[in-house]
């Protein structure tokens, strides 16, 4: 298919665990951290503060836009 469909989740730093970029496929009503962050990297009484911290954001793109045909040398 031509349609890039994703959820993106931008994890900052929290207590000692590095900041993180999650991908992952899912419907827009799933687009959250809880859905998105797979494995989770802190402990089940961390979860909800983490995901606050986290940005998720549904991007829907063709990826045929994306691709650049490839050009003719000029003669």
């Amino acid at each position: 298919s031509s349609e890039d469909i994703r959820c993106k989740c931008i994890c900052p730093p929290y207590r000692n665990i590095s900041g993180h970029i999650y991908n992952k496929n899912v419907s827009q009503k799933d687009c959250n951290c809880l859905h998105v962050v797979e494995p989770m990297p802190v402990p089940g009484n961390d979860v909800e503060a983490y995901c606050l911290l986290c940005e998720c954001k549904y991007e829907e793109r063709s990826t045929t836009t994306i691709k650049v045909p490839e050009l003719s040398p000029l003669p």
